[in-house]
């Protein structure tokens, strides 16, 4: 089509009129020329000069009206627009627009001759990566003396996912906490859920941990389960994990406890993100006589380097074990000893399971759970800098990861 030469309302001083033709594919668009945008067919892109001057405008038309269904794209070329260098899109039907180019620090600037009161250009969407750890359960409590002891606490569920969002998008940040230990002969206190979510965006939502068990208590469902106490023949009352159920699972079922004589009892561990919690002995003949290891959780390197979150509570066992029981890898509590070992917390912002109270003298109180957190990590370049919650900012190559350890927000 012939380019036709139109007087052009609202340009830089000095720009003069603007060439105007018809585009239908992807181009490069030179200094002082409008074009007619037909995005009919496809999406299409267009590159702005390389080495523009003060004063050059570029002029850019909806040609169908269906910049809505397939967006015009503008690359910067190097250059600034609107201060930044990410590529910014035309979306609304019938759109019109002047690019002005200003200087080096703004570099394009926009006039709409349609969406008046408005800026026309919008953000490029971009993918983010998201981790969501739930808070882990306290274990099993300790209370009067006697012979039951607690199951560890399960992890809080552990889920990632990928996503992209539109620029302007508000991402809610729920960051749950962990169980509050217990110091009376009941199942611990679940965690609370973390998750992210945001209009367009699919909600990803992490359960809480299940609670350690203490007879006749069993240990509850969660991201991952609760071990069982000391529960007698009854050694399948551990908790659930991934619970509601989740794909990929969020967590592991706790593991089963031990009631063999008057001397020794045994709580089963917690579920983990990666690993069942493990079952505590059947015997009470040294040296196989120990209370259940909290499973171990799952790493995630989004931070830049390899984390591992979300580990299983130990079980307690009377003064006669062998061995303290571990919790998982990834945060997961000791469990205690009925001779004065103390259960240790599930550690915060790793979504551990507190370790199994102890019922004797002293009374032991389970382990607290460890409260969750959730992670983004997204390209640099497209970071908007708009956080609420105060999140820790850290880069890794070309990536910006934000770290709730509390809730808060992200603005796309």
């Amino acid at each position: 089509m012939p380019s036709t030469k139109v007087a052009s309302a609202g340009l830089a001083a000095g720009a003069g009129d603007l060439v105007w033709s018809v585009q239908g594919t992807n181009f490069t668009a030179v200094a002082n020329n409008g074009y007619y945008v037909n995005t009919t067919s496809a999406g299409i892109t267009i590159t702005l000069p390389a080495t523009p001057s003060v004063g050059n405008s570029i002029g850019i038309v909806d040609y169908a009206g269906t910049f809505d269904t397939n967006a015009l794209t503008i690359n910067p070329n190097g250059n600034k627009i609107e201060s930044g260098t990410l590529n910014l899109l035309l979306t609304g039907e019938r759109e019109g627009v002047t690019l002005n180019y200003i200087d080096a620090t703004q570099g394009w600037l926009c006039n709409s001759g349609i969406n008046e009161g408005t800026d026309a250009l919008s953000p490029s969407p971009y993918a983010i990566d998201f981790l969501v750890v739930a808070g882990g359960a306290s274990g099993g409590g300790g209370g009067s003396p006697g012979t039951n002891m607690g199951g560890g606490g399960g992890a809080g569920g552990f889920r990632t996912s990928t996503q992209t969002v539109a620029g302007g998008t508000v991402i809610t940040v729920t960051v749950g906490d962990g169980g509050a230990a217990l110091s009376s002969a009941a199942a611990g206190n679940n965690g609370s859920a973390s998750s992210i979510s945001g209009s367009g965006l699919t909600t990803i939502s992490s359960a809480g941990g299940g609670g350690g068990g203490n007879n006749p208590q069993p240990g509850s469902s969660g991201g991952s389960g609760g071990g069982s106490g000391a529960p007698g023949p009854a050694s399948s009352t551990f908790g659930s994990g991934n619970t509601p159920s989740t794909s990929p699972s969020q967590g592991n079922n706790g593991g089963a406890g031990f009631d063999g004589t008057a001397l020794i009892t045994l709580g089963g561990g917690g579920g983990g993100a990666g690993a069942v919690g493990g079952n505590s002995a059947t015997t009470h003949v040294p040296p196989n006589n120990n209370a259940g290891n909290g499973g171990n959780g799952t790493a995630s390197s989004i931070t830049g380097s390899s984390v591992t979150y979300a580990g299983g509570g130990g079980g307690s066992g009377s003064s006669e074990i062998t061995t303290v029981s571990s919790g998982g890898t990834g945060g997961g509590g000791n469990g205690g000893e009925g001779g004065g070992g103390a259960p240790t917390a599930g550690t915060a912002n790793l979504g551990g399971g507190g370790g199994g109270g102890v019922n004797g003298t002293p009374v032991q109180a389970s382990g607290a759970g460890g409260k969750g957190v959730v992670i983004l990590s997204m390209a640099t370049a497209s970071y908007s800098g708009t956080t609420s919650g105060s999140p820790t900012t850290t880069t890794f190559g070309s990536n910006t990861i934000l770290q709730f350890n509390g809730s808060g927000s992200y603005t796309a």
